[in-house]
């Protein structure tokens, strides 16, 4: 597990590695919140501990994976996308669950939460992320 650490060079951004286990969930929300409200848009707070939950969550029920990496960035003007990665090659899918199902629905509440979500195939996994809209940066 490494302390979150704020980006170098390049776009602004937080980034956190973190045990595939339950209790990282919490740590990636409040990884999240404090993102959002050092950039001043701390408005955002409650749908982006949301979505980060939600893909860690799936990181850690659909994967083998013995850690993941969490990354709050600012890409582009008006934009902040929160992404976790993992080294599973497998991609997520969307569910279909029925109306009495109790699992399926967390990509269907990204999908409702964020202006876009999907993910990056990378040689060592991927990168499942989603996007808010964002005031512009000052």
């Amino acid at each position: 597990m490494s302390a979150a650490s704020p980006t170098a060079t390049g776009n602004p951004g937080y980034t956190e590695t973190m045990p595939c286990k339950p209790a990282s969930a919490r740590r990636a929300r409040l990884l999240v919140s404090t993102a959002l409200h050092a950039w001043a848009i701390g408005e955002l707070a409650e749908v982006g501990v949301l979505i980060v939950a939600e893909l860690v969550n799936n990181a850690i029920g659909h994967t083998r994976c013995r850690v993941v990496r969490v990354q709050v960035t600012r890409p582009a003007d008006g934009v902040v996308r929160i992404g976790v990665a993992d080294k599973c090659k497998g991609v997520p899918e969307r569910g279909d669950p029925d109306d009495d199902s109790e699992e399926g629905r967390g990509l269907f509440l990204v999908e409702a939460l964020s202006r876009r979500w999907g993910y990056d195939r990378k040689r060592w996994g991927k990168v499942v992320w989603a996007e808010l809209e964002a005031p512009a940066k000052l």
